[in-house]
């Protein structure tokens, strides 16, 4: 099992005939997803190395049964591809996009929470990967094998990292959910779904500075996850009140930073590492005492 992707997944690819469109749905092709279609308004018909293209997500849907779609558009463009994709049914959205406005997504994301039938994943993030399955987004799908370690994510580097250090492992999945002030999964979608799948033992939740997600993945921990969890937050030297990479990840205070981000997790029993290697430390001896 996995959350959310698995080989079952059929994706479209909105935004395939562009170049980032097309250079992803190569790689994820590669690493196994089963891309059954494009969309690019007017440029219905034609095909991106034998995908077929078309002018809607509904004329998509219709054609191949797609249940899982990537948006790679202009920012400018995201909230109309979002809102198009929640039209047609599709049950997963995963907007890579960076720089969608924050109102756009506001009002997308309550668009896709108004529907109740279309889960979001981002923007401004780098997708997610069920290893040996399917691949969605622009996570590279040679990183690490299948394996029994869940991963959530707010950074696509330090994604990539953890991945990496623990593929001795492997992953059952690996989310990557955004930076954003606003996103369609947080960290408790994640852990929820993880904590009730049979095939995921332990939890690795990578967090950063600003706004309270981590210490209210903290509280969600404490009532609701029995298997063990270990954390890092980026951003234990950032001055206060410069935001930092992410549009979300800014200090206001003693508000939203790592210190009280790691008081909140280990408080619960979470075990956060100090950098990405020491967080993947915790976690080998934690798989390795399973």
């Amino acid at each position: 099992m996995a959350i959310f992707i698995n080989s079952d997944s059929r994706v479209l690819v909105q935004g395939i005939t562009g170049s980032e469109g097309t250079k992803h749905s190569r790689l994820m092709r590669a690493a196994g997803t089963n891309i059954v279609g494009g969309v690019t308004p007017g440029k219905g018909g034609q095909d991106v190395d034998g995908v077929p293209v078309f002018n809607s997500v509904a004329d998509a849907v219709e054609a191949t049964g797609a249940n899982v779609s990537v948006v790679f558009v202009p920012p400018k463009f995201t909230r109309g591809a979002v809102i198009e994709t929640v039209d047609a049914g599709v049950p997963l959205c995963v907007v890579i996009t960076e720089g969608v406005p924050v109102f756009d997504t506001a009002e997308f994301f309550q668009y896709a929470q108004n529907s109740g039938t279309t889960r979001l994943i981002g923007p401004n993030c780098p997708g997610l990967i069920t290893p040996g399955q399917s691949n969605v987004g622009i996570i590279p799908g040679d990183i690490t094998p299948p394996g029994r370690i869940g991963l959530v994510s707010k950074s696509g580097t330090l994604t990539y990292q953890m991945m990496y250090e623990l593929r001795d492992f492997g992953f059952s999945t690996a989310v990557g959910i955004g930076g954003d002030p606003i996103i369609g999964t947080t960290h408790i979608d994640c852990l929820a779904a993880f904590e009730a799948d049979p095939d995921t033992d332990a939890i690795v939740m990578i967090g950063e500075i600003g706004g309270d997600a981590e210490e209210r993945a903290a509280a969600f921990i404490k009532e609701n996850v029995s298997k063990p969890v270990v954390g890092y937050v980026a951003g234990f030297t950032a001055p206060e009140g410069k935001t930092m990479g992410h549009a979300g990840a800014i200090v206001s205070g003693s508000a939203g930073t790592a210190a009280a981000k790691q008081e909140a997790l280990e408080a619960v029993g979470v075990k956060v590492g100090r950098t990405p290697s020491a967080t993947a430390a915790l976690m080998r001896t934690i798989m390795q005492s399973l």
